[in-house]
This record gives structure tokens, sequence and C-alpha cells, in this order.
């Protein structure tokens, strides 16, 4: 199972030549890709227009989704403070989020955020960066 970032579907959904998908199918193979709903929040406040909006809540409604738990909010803001302690600086507590929930699932996050490398330094984040 493959937790895919909003960095990576962004780059995979504006793919005009086909590179980064043909890469992208490459990457994951078989394994069944899941997201968050933060990827969900993320990719549908983007739309450029009512039609694209329509076709990605269409698409994203037949996603997995790996949901947050009770859990997953205070350690959220741990990662975070632990982070802001080491003067190590993320751009979006919603990475903080993220990274948890690939923690408590225990999956690999595919990513294109520099966030997820700094986390994955203190906490035990299994992330790739993948990116075109």
């Amino acid at each position: 199972m493959i937790f895919v970032d909003t960095s990576v579907w962004i780059n995979v959904l504006k793919d005009k030549s086909g590179k980064v998908v043909r890469a992208f199918r490459k990457r994951t193979g078989s394994d069944v890709c899941v997201i968050s709903r933060f990827t969900q929040l993320e990719l549908l406040q983007g739309a450029r227009d009512e039609l694209e909006w329509q076709r990605l809540d269409e698409y994203l409604s037949t996603q997995i989704y790996l949901e947050a738990t009770s859990n997953t909010w205070r350690e959220s803001a741990r990662v975070y403070f632990e982070m802001r302690r080491k003067g190590i600086t993320i751009n979006s507590p919603v990475d903080c989020c993220i990274a948890q929930i690939a923690i408590e699932y225990s999956v690999l996050l595919l990513h294109c955020d520099k966030d997820f490398e700094k986390i994955s330094r203190i906490r035990p984040l299994v992330a790739e960066y993948f990116c075109f």
C-alpha cells in the first residue's frame, strides 16, 4: 500500500506529456494507492472551474482514504512542536498531519515535498521523494 501525497497527485494530474503518469504507474505498480482527506481538500480547492471540480470530486469519491484518528491530531501537533524546538521549519501543519497518518498506518508516503524529508529525520516516517 502506498500513501500518495497531494504533491505527487498534482504532478500526475497536470502531466500533459504522459512522462509523469508513466513514471508514477511504474513506481506504484500493482500496489494499492491510498490518499487522505487532506489530499481531497487540497485537490478540490485547486480546481480551476466547475467542470474540473466535478471531475475531481467524482474521481476522488472512488479512492481509498486513510482517516485521521483521535490520536492523529495530538501527535501531529507534537511533530510540529518537536521540529520547531530543533529549529526546523515546516511550511504546513497539514504536512505534519499527513506524516502522522502515514506513521499510524505504517505505510510508505510517496511525496514531492521537502517537509516530509525533514519530518522523517525525527519521526519514524517511511517516505520516498518522487518528483518530476
